[in-house]
This record gives C-alpha cells, structure tokens and sequence, in this order.
C-alpha cells in the first residue's frame, strides 16, 4: 500500500488537471459493500447494517463477518481473524480493529493513553469521545505517512509516545496542553466547544481545535525523534533557526511583546515566531493539515476541474531542496492546496463561516513545509528498512 502523501502527490501530479482523479480513492472516503458511503468514525453502516471496523493495515474502514468464535471477525479478502478495540462500548467509540490474537486489549491509538478523565463525570465522557476521534484521525494519518507510532507504556519505552487527558481541579491551577520526552498532556476542557473559543479569541489565534492540538503537540515528539539527534539537526538550525535560544524567555517575550511585525513574511503563524521548536511544530501541523484535507477531496472525487481558482504558483526556487527528485511533486501538492482552499474558504465565507483555512503560506514557509516533507520521508524509508 502507497503511504499517504505517495498517494496524493501521484494524483496531484498526473490527474488533478484531469477527470480522471474522480477514479481514484485517498483517505476517508471509504464505502461500504452495499456500496453506501461510510465514514472514518463509523462502527455500522446505516443502510444494510453491516458492522463495520477500521483496518490500519489497509487505512480502510471495512464492512465485517464472524469470525471463528464469538469477539472474532473477518474482514473480506483477508483469511485473518480480528478482534474490536475495547473502547469500542465505552463514550471513546473506538471502531479500531487488532489482530485476534494480539495480547493486548486496545488498538494502537487507544493503548497510547496513560491517563484519562474522570468517567464518573458525565462531561468528562462527552469530552474523551471527542478527544478520542480527533487522536484516531491523528494516529491513521501518521500510520498513513509510515512514521513510527509506538506506546511509551508498553512498546518502545524509550522512543514511545503516551498521553494524559486531564483536568483541572475547581479552584486550581488550569492544566497545560503539552509535549515533554514522549508525554502529551492535554487539557480536555479543549473538547468543550464554548470553551475554546473562548481561548482562541483571547489568544488572538485564527484557528484552535483539538485536532490542530494534536498535530501540534506530535510535531514537538516527532522533532525529538526524528531531528535533535539526526543528521537533520544542522539543516533545522540553518532554516528554523537555533533550538538551544531560551526557550521560557521567547516565550515570555511572545506574550508580552507579541510577534514581530513581519512575521507573516516567514512564518505559518504568530505563534510560530516564537521559538524554532514553535516554529517547527507548528510548520508540521500545516504539513499534516495539507496531505490530509487534500487526501480527503481527492477521495471524493474533487479535481482542478471543479475549482475556477488561480494563484501566482510557487516554484522550485521557493523550496529548501530544489533539486530533490520529488521537488516537482512536492509544488504540485502545495500549489493544488492554494487553489483549493482559496474555494472552500469562499464556501465558508458563503455561510458566514470562519475561513476553512485562514493562513497564509509565505515562500519561506513552503521552504520550510518542504523541510518537514523530506524529514518525513527519511523517518519512513527507514521504517520500511527496518
């Protein structure tokens, strides 16, 4: 199977100017064998009634038959047996498929989780369901991409990732989201719709959602991982800037400060100036954000020939690497990616809707987009070695 991004640069290179993209399936679109649209969220199809399952190995959601014995499940073209993730019955929802005969009970999102909220809370449950499906999306697409994703509880304790969904107690102090050597904090008052507005606006920010958070926070995980002790390291500091400045003290001089008056001439966002490690998780965010969304119209059939929208196109002398075999590709994602949210934010705007995207991508942020892309490539030519 094409990881990903393999699969949208391929489209986005031979077929986004041409009908025949229509044909092709990336990326959450899925159908059931009633032939029924299905969803990434869906455990049943609600026209034949089929149950239904994420299967990682294939990025699909997949109509299911009984297994052997009661638990087990066969998914078509496949003589493996498979077993539902034990979420599935909880407010988490999950619809993630394992291996029978895995020892543990939980797919490999929901066995990422060290901490959860309090259940006895009814918000709380309400909460976790939605923290549950943002992490899911999260957890396929980097499966999708062929970035390693291992439990730092009970499979790679070292390398690993784990999260805590907490919190706060009335009266004390507010939990704060973030990233520390592989624990993902988050606060899960940010499922709470009202709430999070709230922050966005006064944080001055265009776009909060617990999704973005994710991608953020993994963006911090994956720099550990792939970037502090790789050869990546020098090449970030040339392009991000030096990581070793104080980090407490940029972050001190943001707030009181705020970003420096160009900051949209070389950053993704104000918070983006803030420090090379900011700038970085913030920059694969977008990155995830693009082969994502752009993966998802695809699979639904949109193409070049659907959108009446033209922009000045970047080109390779925009990119950190302009004589990489994949330049060609890379522009096409990201120039497909202009002209398709500048329609969808017009659709968002026809509705008196935020933007669907309201950023504004620089030439250095496409250099640094490209950065990110190449990093992700090596972390998944590697795995595939290995």
């Amino acid at each position: 199977m094409k990881n990903l991004y393999d699969a949208v640069a391929q489209v986005m290179s031979t077929e986004w100017k041409g009908r025949d993209a229509a044909a092709h399936r990336h990326s959450r679109a899925f159908r059931c064998r009633c032939g029924n649209h299905i969803f990434f969220r869906n455990s049943l199809c609600l026209n034949c009634r089929s149950p239904l399952g994420y299967l990682t190995e294939r990025a699909q959601v997949v109509p299911l038959d009984p297994g052997s014995a009661t638990g087990r499940w066969r998914v078509p073209d496949d003589a493996r047996e498979y077993k539902r993730c034990a979420n599935l019955d909880t407010p988490a929802g999950c619809n993630w498929l394992l291996a029978a005969d895995d020892p543990l009970a939980f797919c490999v999102a929901c066995r990422l989780n060290r901490t959860i909220p309090n259940l006895d809370d009814v918000e709380n449950q309400l909460y976790w369901a939605f923290i549950e499906m943002a992490k899911r999306r999260l957890v396929s697409q980097l499966l999708s991409l062929g970035l390693p994703v291992k439990s730092k509880l009970n499979e790679d304790p070292e390398g690993g990732v784990m999260f805590d969904f907490l919190r706060s107690a009335p009266g004390g102090p507010p939990v704060m989201t973030g990233h520390a050597n592989g624990l993902i904090t988050l606060n899960v008052e940010e499922a709470d719709d009202a709430k999070r507005e709230r922050i966005r606006l006064s944080m001055r920010e265009p776009y909060r959602t617990l999704l973005g958070h994710f991608r953020h926070e993994i963006g911090h995980y994956y720099w550990d991982r792939l970037v502090r002790d790789s050869p990546w390291l020098g090449p970030f500091r040339g392009l991000f800037g030096d990581e070793r400045a104080d980090y407490a003290a940029a972050l001190r001089a943001n707030y009181e400060n705020g970003p420096p008056a160009d900051w949209t001439s070389r950053f993704i966002s104000a918070y983006a100036s803030t420090h090379p490690w900011e700038d970085w998780a913030e920059t694969w965010a977008h990155y995830l954000h693009v082969v994502d969304s752009l993966g998802t119209a695809l699979g639904f059939g949109l193409d070049a020939d659907d959108l009446e929208a033209h922009a000045v196109p970047f080109t390779r002398a925009d990119l950190y690497a302009p004589d990489d075999a994949d330049a060609d590709r890379f522009l096409n994602l990201m120039n497909g990616w202009i002209e398709m949210t500048m329609v969808l934010n017009e659709l968002a705007r026809s509705m008196g809707l935020p933007d669907f995207y309201p950023f504004v991508m620089s030439r250095p942020v496409v250099s640094k987009l490209q950065f990110v892309h190449l990093v992700v490539r090596d972390a998944r030519e590697a795995q595939a070695t290995a």
